[in-house]
């Protein structure tokens, strides 16, 4: 990939800027985007979103310009405007306040995180004790714990947590994840789990979602010959900061997280003749493109696109808006 044609602009150094394949959006950050956005247009502002509705700056402060008002909990939201529940997904108290209060709401959970809550709760009426592999206070493992009683699920951080967790009693276990993990990581967890509890079953399907397990793979691809992959996301984007771990873990020579072009120190170019370019799933493609430009700004750039995995799920929208 390191070879090109010479620059023909004087005083540019060559550059090839490889584009990973996929990248940015998944069809959960998409679909919970566009509820926010139809809620507004069809309720008018504000509309309330409890928590940030995907992590992502740019993306939360767009949608305030729209007028999204952003808050941590319910009981900052009026009675008589509409609620959004953020992609990441709520504990069961949240839409029953919402029901008691008879608050308007409109649940952006993705799809795939709904998958897992249902998982735990079939797990939980079929006796078993749940280890659920994730990030203690991210929103997505407070929901999920939120489905069910407490103590009902164990959260396992670490291979160090999976070594040292005891299981409650004699209860027969099972286990789930967050969607946005590395595979990697939760792959070396569940081996020490399966060593220690050779019963414990599979999930009915992998949690980790297909755009975080098709985005790593990409990112593993394009840090194979790359002195530098950018990743475009939010430092509090779980998949985001997962996929510099993966590109580092692959090979690239430097990987660095980024919320926009802005963000470049450019020392980190020197003797860098390939640059891999990427982007969490909830960062949008103007920010890629604007970091390819930036990088044009500076370079003779030859821009080259990865083959990857070409998605094509998309997610229904709630009926409150389409009706």
């Amino acid at each position: 990939m390191d070879a090109f044609s010479p620059s023909p602009a004087a005083g540019l150094r060559p550059l090839t800027v490889r584009m990973a394949t996929p990248r940015g959006f998944c069809a959960g950050v998409d679909r919970a985007i566009q509820i926010v956005e139809r809620a507004i247009e069809k309720f008018g502002a504000p509309v309330y979103v409890r928590h940030e509705i995907v992590h992502n700056k740019h993306v939360v402060d767009r949608l305030k310009s729209l007028g999204a008002v952003f808050v941590k909990d319910l009981d900052e939201c009026p009675d008589d405007r509409p609620v959004v529940f953020s992609a990441h997904g709520v504990p069961k108290s949240v839409p029953a306040t919402a029901r008691a209060r008879e608050l308007m709401f409109l649940d952006a959970t993705c799809p795939l995180v709904s998958k897992v809550h249902v998982e735990a709760e079939r797990h939980h009426a079929n006796g078993r004790h749940i280890i659920l592999i994730g990030h203690a206070g991210h929103p997505e493992v407070v929901g999920t714990l939120g489905q069910l009683p407490q103590g009902a699920i164990s959260l396992v951080e670490t291979v160090e947590d999976a070594e040292s967790f005891q299981r409650p009693g004699d209860r027969p276990l099972a286990y789930a994840t967050q969607t946005t993990l590395s595979l990697d990581d939760t792959s070396e967890i569940l081996r020490v789990l399966k060593r220690r509890f050779p019963e414990l079953p599979d999930p009915h399907k992998e949690d980790i979602c297909y755009a975080t397990t098709n985005r790593q793979e990409a990112v593993k691809q394009l840090a194979n010959g790359s002195g530098l992959v950018l990743v475009v996301g939010s430092k509090n984007s779980s998949n985001s900061v997962r996929l510099v771990e993966v590109a580092l873990r692959a090979g690239a020579g430097n990987a660095q997280l980024i919320d926009d072009a802005s963000q470049i120190d450019w020392s980190w170019l020197d003797g860098v003749s390939t640059v891999g370019v990427t982007a969490g799933a909830s960062a949008p493609e103007p920010l890629v493109q604007a970091v390819v430009q930036a990088l044009q700004a500076r370079f003779d750039v030859t821009l080259a696109d990865d083959p990857g995995e070409q998605e094509t799920v998309t997610f229904k929208l709630p009926r409150a808006l389409t009706v």
